[in-house]
């Protein structure tokens, strides 16, 4: 058995990009952009509250705003995939950029609840571009060998940005007001399109090969091609049983849960969501540096969060009286901090499977699938307060229908790939040997 190192090593080909000091500082631009884009997309985390006594909304009304957001994000997914592998990340991103900024500032303004909506989608549009462009700066810039650790940093950022949302964003809220939190926050939008003058897509002898031009048809075959590797159709379902617990938690239903639920005041539920990240800040660098030297790792890794998670929720929920006591909820917020690194490890089967013609296509379809679970999630919890008078207990069982689903899935699939990465080896192996002299 090779050490960790050597297979490392292993895993650096020769036409890789060299990384280095220059890489960190493009690929630090695409990262900010991503930052910005999750401060915005999980300020409603922290004004739900405010948002339904704003525009005098109930529960369903309110997760519509998340649930469109994450509609519009999930449906994007391909598209904006196949516009990265096409246009490039600098291109996409700026799109992006601008989207979510005008989001964030039609958000800030709208008078009704109709064009707030309107706004919400605006931002999933920009928000949805900005992910996927940076997992395909992290592939142009460093070696194969940091993918893993390049697409948990990133997952990084995006939780230091959902941290400036609960305690920035928060305090600004309840200090000046509505508008001027939210129009004031659409400043950093501006900020990074600035910063994107500077972004190149790829270091130089690194360029990729020029894409055919065949429209319907390329989009058709990108696609097929994609789905068709079994590598692909793991990291979909890993990415959508273990983003999706943390993601409703943080995006919606976490304050109203623990405030309305627990009884716990604004400020301690605060505490706990901002604690959520933390943990899952954590948990990425130890789960980047597990999986880079240890590829067996991954479904362990995930299979564990999930299990993990439906645990602490179902001793959460079932807590006699109702009201947990505050270590039990210290320690489901930490658990759930574990899940959106395990939701990155959907990338690392994904991304070996597939050239790097299809990197930007693949990790979209890839990234569709804990959005669209924490879409589903969203709806039904809201659906289920309604229809139960606001019963938490019976509407966060749905937790447990979409965790089942997806293990189910990941059961099926993960004999083939480990299959097809065999073959993979084994091919890699043929064409090392026969190196001509």
């Amino acid at each position: 058995m090779s050490s960790p190192s050597s297979s490392a090593a292993s895993a650096s080909l020769p036409g890789d990009p060299p990384g280095g000091r220059r890489a960190l500082a493009v690929w630090g631009i695409g990262v900010a952009v991503y930052f910005v884009a999750v401060i915005f997309r999980t300020s409603l985390g922290v004004a739900g509250l405010d948002a339904a006594d704003r525009f005098h909304v109930g529960a369903s009304a309110l997760s519509t705003f998340s649930i469109l957001q994450l509609l519009v994000y999930a449906g994007m997914q391909i598209p904006v995939g196949l516009l990265v592998d096409r246009l490039g990340t600098k291109k996409v991103l700026a799109i992006g950029a601008v989207l979510f900024t005008a989001g964030q500032l039609g958000f800030a303004l709208s008078p009704s609840y109709g064009t707030a909506l309107a706004a919400r989608a605006l931002l999933g549009c920009g928000d949805a571009m900005t992910f996927i462009s940076v997992l395909r700066l992290g592939t142009r810039w460093f070696p194969a060998r940091r993918g893993p650790l390049i697409a948990q940093f990133a997952a990084l950022a995006g939780m230091a940005g959902n941290l400036v949302s609960t305690l920035v964003l928060a305090r600004l809220l309840h200090g000046v007001g509505w508008t001027a939190a939210f129009a004031g926050s659409a400043l950093a939008g501006v900020v990074v399109l600035v910063l994107l003058l500077f972004l190149k897509d790829h270091p130089e002898g690194h360029e990729p090969e020029p894409l055919p031009h065949q429209g319907a048809t390329y989009v058709r075959r990108q696609i097929a091609a994609s789905w068709r590797e079994p590598g692909t159709r793991l990291g979909l379902w890993v990415h959508f049983t273990t983003q999706f617990p943390a993601m409703v938690f943080l995006l919606l239903w976490g304050m109203p849960f623990l405030v309305e639920a627990q009884g716990l005041t604004r400020a301690t539920a605060g505490e706990l969501l901002t604690l959520v990240v933390l943990s899952n800040m954590a948990v990425g660098l130890v789960y980047g540096q597990i999986v880079a030297r240890h590829h067996t790792a991954r479904l362990p890794l995930a299979l564990g969060t999930v299990a993990a998670t439906a645990v602490m929720w179902a001793v959460t929920l079932a807590y006699p009286g109702g009201r947990a006591p505050m270590w039990l909820l210290v320690v489901l917020c930490v658990v759930l901090g574990a899940c959106g690194p395990a939701s990155m490890i959907g990338f690392d089967f994904a991304r070996p499977a597939n050239p790097p013609e299809r990197q930007g296509t693949a990790s979209g379809i890839t990234n569709m699938g804990g959005f669209v679970a924490s879409m589903t999630t969203l709806f039904a919890i809201g659906v289920l307060l309604d229809g139960t008078g606001d019963d938490y207990t019976v509407a966060f069982s749905v937790v447990f229908v979409l965790q089942a689903l997806g293990v189910s899935q990941i059961l099926r699939l993960r004999k083939r790939v480990a299959r097809r990465e065999r073959e993979r080896l084994v091919a890699s192996r043929v064409e090392t040997v026969h190196v001509p002299v």
